[in-house]
């Protein structure tokens, strides 16, 4: 999912580092839970047009908010991000790992109280890959027919999603695919009707404003009685020091980013932890001569990657945030600018240019980043040695990422969290035919890998396949790693309970509940 978040003056060197969290927090809900003292949950998030259509939302923040109105066959547990059943109560696989039949409660209900079964999930499933630029349809591309029926070449009769009667859904599987289950917790392949005003999860969207959503409880919801929350209030805010001290002063109980770390009186309270991100930047192979890989890698090889992760928590070389298992690939770190500026003549000579011709390259920004800003002058000075100009393309605000397809242009800056922490995560944004490729580039053995990759049951196997292909992709010049992310969040594990630190940086809205602590809010001014 692309990451929308603000990291706003917080002071890397002050805070808590979380990633290796050990606080005494409870793994599940407490069974002393007090109803009576539970209220409003309100949330701060920094400023976003939301997109609250879960088949086309990309933003983590929208992530945040479509976990909680919409509900599928699984969702994530809040602290380990490993799949829970949801409307699945069972899922078995059979031999030869290509055929999943999944049981369905039999208790689901949407919001207006119409039976969720088996065929609801399909009919939701079939309507997202109708849906045009549904960015993450492909995932689903290892159940049979459906890339055809993505692009109009079959029916649905013809797609290996079956319903076979209310309470069994079966899934037909071209390979196997071990990480299926935890693709389906994400939001995309959550169960939707036609309707916007109807639900699955568990609570439905009461009010909307410019600045506020209201999320109410679902009481139509299978597994309400334990969902102790009445409301949940978020609220965007850009507004730095007056978040600050509306969370110091307990009007706000969570917020998300756009805050002063320095300025929250409580420390604990502040959750700094590295998550399965990636920021980095991308050439869109659609223009001459960057649609070429000698003329790529001659921009990546003069790339000033000091100054671009200058003052960064946890720096990149790679695409892929360090798994366990997942073999370590040679990343980009060396800025050589003679031998930039050698490959660059090389590939103009090649090309049947001049050597002193000036080559132009568009900088999609927008108007009010200053990082994006300061990578297009970091760019800018660079490049100039290799007789090449970089121009900037202004862009709307609010979605910058949903500009990306229809753009000219040919550099973006991306934030990338990955939807499950698998490699395939990151990689499959640049699979050709994937519908999150968003740099049209096409290179067969980057295809041949993944397809290996998805065909073993063998995780070693599997995982230096994929090493190979995230290799490829830096070799070829298409990214330009610069930091894995972070997430921030001020909240007090003391008085919300159900809230961890997790590597999606995704906390289910439905295990959030208040816990039975007093304390006193200090009598302090701050400035």
């Amino acid at each position: 999912m692309a990451f929308a978040g603000v990291f706003a003056e917080e002071d890397t060197d002050a805070l808590k580092d979380d990633t290796e969290q050990t606080k005494t927090e409870e793994t599940n809900k407490d069974s002393s839970i007090k109803n009576d003292i539970q209220r409003e949950l309100n949330i701060t998030v920094s400023s976003s047009n939301f997109n609250l259509n879960p088949h086309t939302a990309s933003y983590s923040i929208e992530a945040q908010i479509l976990d909680g109105l919409y509900e599928g066959l699984y969702s994530y547990d809040p602290r380990t991000l490993e799949p829970k059943n949801a409307l699945a109560t069972n899922c078995k696989i059979s031999r030869d790992r290509k055929r999943h039949t999944y049981e369905i409660r039999k208790d689901a209900k949407f919001s207006d109280g119409s039976p969720i079964n088996a065929f609801a999930v399909r009919s939701a499933w079939l309507m997202l890959l109708s849906t045009p630029n549904a960015p993450y349809a492909s995932f689903l591309d290892c159940v049979k027919g459906v890339k055809e029926f993505r692009n109009g070449k079959v029916s649905e009769d013809e797609v290996g999603i079956i319903a076979r009667n209310d309470t069994t859904l079966v899934l037909q599987l071209l390979y196997p695919a071990s990480h299926l289950n935890k693709i389906l917790c994400h939001h995309a392949f959550s169960v939707k009707t036609g309707s916007d005003n109807v639900f699955s999860g568990a609570f439905v969207l009461k009010e909307r404003a410019d600045n506020s959503i209201l999320l109410e409880k679902n009481q139509n919801y299978w597994d309400a009685d334990n969902v102790k929350l009445p409301s949940i209030r978020i609220t965007t805010s850009d507004e730095i020091t007056d978040n600050s001290w509306n969370y110091n002063t307990g009007k706000i109980d969570w917020i998300a980013s756009v805050f002063n770390a320095k300025k929250i009186l409580n420390p604990n309270a502040v959750h700094l932890s590295a998550i399965f991100g990636t920021e980095y930047v991308f050439f869109k192979c659609q223009n001459s001569p960057w649609d070429k890989a000698d003329f790529r890698n001659a921009l990546v090889t003069a790339a000033p990657w000091a100054a671009l992760r200058k003052n960064t928590f946890v720096k990149a070389t790679t695409l892929v945030y360090p798994l366990s298992g997942y073999p370590k690939v040679e990343g980009l770190s060396d800025t050589e600018t003679e031998d930039a500026v050698d490959m660059m003549k090389e590939a103009k000579i090649k090309a049947g240019m001049k050597e002193d011709e000036i080559l132009k390259i568009k900088f999609e920004m927008t108007a009010t980043s200053d990082r994006q800003k300061e990578f297009f002058d970091l760019l800018k000075e660079a490049w100039k040695p290799l007789g090449v100009e970089v121009e900037a393309e202004i862009t709307n605000d609010y979605r910058y990422v949903e500009s990306i397809p229809s753009s000219t242009a040919d550099l973006f800056i991306y934030s990338w969290i990955g939807d499950f922490a698998d490699p395939l995560a990151f990689l499959e944004l640049f699979k050709d035919g994937s519908t999150l490729n968003q740099t049209k580039w096409k290179n067969d053995e980057y295809n041949r890998l993944l397809a290996e990759a998805a065909e073993t049951t063998d995780a070693d196997v599997r995982n230096k396949l994929l090493s190979e292909a995230e290799r490829t992709l830096l070799d070829d010049g298409v990214v330009l790693p610069i930091r894995h992310s972070i997430s921030l969040n001020a909240v007090n594990t003391n008085v919300v309970g159900g809230w961890y630190t997790n590597a999606l940086d995704i906390h289910p809205l439905k295990y959030l509940y208040f816990k039975d602590y007093k304390y006193e809010v200090p009598n302090v001014v701050m400035k």
